[in-house]
């Protein structure tokens, strides 16, 4: 107990920590390294420190104390908001099991770590206890937690939209939210190149649960911000969580929000708790942040100086000392460099980046262009190709694609050779169906309900705009307000035949 005693002593103020794992043993059940940790909010390695001081008896990877403890001192967790409120939920905390538990696995690349049922239910219930949510909008900047599913749940009158770059994620969001009937949508965005079109200016909130880098949290609280329609009211929603034995890395988590200028409102200590991330006691803090009218112009610089190295893990990792090697062309001279060539290569040749290749139209009409991917951007690719209204492209990997876009099939024929793909864009095709398909995906920095509804009329002649407009609400209702460059890959896939029943729907009545 000597050990036990100077470990306490060493902890001082914040011995709270280790004070709770103590009093959890001392309960006499068993326990895993793993339930211990979250249910403590204590660092993995603080509680194997005190448990290499204990005496235990072990059963797999169970464990309990062999003999009771001396009285520990009793500690108390810090304030919860609305833990009181939770015990009327436990219906939707039961459906939120079930929906974490079906949902695809987490990317260790992207830095995925699922919060509990009992976390995000406690974000709807703190969204609602300190905000008026009737005919509010909230933006879930990334969303593998599924925290827009518990908001839509709880919160009839919230409209919700979800911006994120795992395809499966944003399946998995829209299949369930269909299924419970739920207002959510789904965009498709890789943050480092801008957010989804529909989204900007959108959301009277944001909550995000960004990678744990200081990069990675700026990045997605810039662009959180981005999507604020009330920049005087707005408010956004952070978890963010640190080791109580790094406290110099929540420095710089802070600083980043600093230079953001924003106002810490509340923060909310251990708030969000998680089935893994035992580093950081498988617990994060919740922020509360206001925007100030300094906010905006330093969103700006943020978002124009980022760096694709976000992440703790992977080619993307802000530590990965991977490069990659610089892009080559193979044939041909193309007439627009899009991304990051070598300064030295075709020097008169223009040049675009991606993040403006995405945003808008090319201002001219390239027969022939070149885009080079770099490393940790590989998602963007459909996107890219779509974005390109040239004949021939070609686009320079980081590493060999696993296959083609499935998405592109109706606009490109796709050949590989090694890091680089071949896209020849297809002839026109000849059928009604085909047709509009192809003038709304050539044109994806535009609505796509606008598109397919002027493509419509000219197919089926007999229609007016306002007759166009609701065939095309009733064949595809997730196509509203959104371009087809933030379409989750399988509403790409789902377009074809969304067009061929708005051709053969019976033409709705006029007013």
């Amino acid at each position: 107990m000597d050990a036990i005693a100077d470990l306490l002593t060493r902890a001082g103020v914040d011995g709270r920590r280790p004070r709770a794992v103590l009093a959890a043993l001392g309960e006499g059940r068993w326990w895993t390294l793993a339930d211990l940790v979250r249910q403590t909010a204590t660092s993995r390695r603080t509680v194997e420190s005190l448990l290499r001081e204990l005496d235990l008896e072990r059963s797999g990877e169970r464990f309990r104390l062999k003999a009771p403890l001396p009285e520990v001192s009793p500690t108390r967790a810090p304030a919860d908001p609305v833990a009181h409120l939770l015990p009327a939920h436990a219906d939707l905390v039961a459906t939120m099991e079930r929906l974490i538990a079906g949902a695809p696995r987490g990317r260790h690349t992207l830095d995925h770590v699922s919060a509990t049922a009992e976390t995000v239910v406690r974000r709807a219930l703190l969204l609602d206890a300190r905000f008026w949510l009737d005919g509010a909008r909230l933006l879930c900047v990334g969303d593998h937690d599924l925290t827009s599913l518990a908001a839509a749940a709880l919160h009839p009158g919230l409209e919700v939209a979800v911006a994120d770059i795992d395809e499966r994620i944003l399946g998995y969001i829209a299949e369930q939210a269909d299924r419970l009937n739920l207002p959510v949508r789904t965009r498709w965005a890789d943050l480092r190149l801008g957010l989804p079109a529909s989204t900007r200016g959108w959301a009277d909130l944001a909550i995000t649960d960004p990678p744990y880098t200081p990069e990675g949290v700026g990045l997605f609280v810039a662009r959180a911000a981005e999507g604020l329609r009330d920049r005087d009211q707005g408010r956004l929603l952070l978890a963010y969580g640190a080791s109580e034995r790094t406290p110099a890395l929540a420095l710089k988590v802070q600083n980043a929000l600093a230079a953001l200028n924003l106002v810490s409102e509340a923060i909310y200590p251990d708030f969000n708790r998680y089935l893994g991330a035992e580093a950081i006691g498988s617990a994060a803090d919740l922020y509360v942040l206001r925007p100030t009218t300094k906010t905006w112009p330093a969103v700006a610089a943020r978002v124009e100086g980022l760096s694709a190295a976000i992440y703790t893990q992977g080619p993307q990792a802000v530590e990965s000392a991977a490069s990659s090697a610089p892009p080559a062309l193979l044939d041909g001279t193309p007439e627009v460099l899009v991304g990051d060539w070598p300064a030295q290569m075709l020097p008169r040749v223009p040049r675009a980046r991606l993040t403006t290749w995405l945003a808008k139209p090319y201002a001219t009409d390239p027969a022939e262009v070149a885009i080079a991917v770099p490393a940790g951007l590989e998602a963007a690719l459909s996107r890219l190709l779509l974005a390109t209204r040239a004949r021939r492209v070609q686009v320079t990997l980081a590493e060999p694609p696993a296959s083609p876009p499935a998405e592109l099939s109706a606009v490109y024929e796709l050949t590989v050779h090694g890091n680089t793909i071949h896209a020849v864009r297809l002839p026109p095709p000849s059928t009604d169906e085909g047709r509009i398909l192809r003038r709304v995906l050539d044109n994806a920095h535009g609505k796509v309900a606008n598109t397919w509804r002027e493509a419509l009329i000219s197919v089926r002649g007999e229609l007016t705009k306002r007759q166009a407009r609701a065939l095309v609400a009733e064949s595809a209702p997730w196509a509203r307000d959104v371009t087809v460059l933030e379409l989750p890959a399988h509403r790409l896939r789902e377009l074809g035949d969304a067009v061929a029943r708005s051709l053969t729907a019976p033409v709705p009545a006029s007013d």
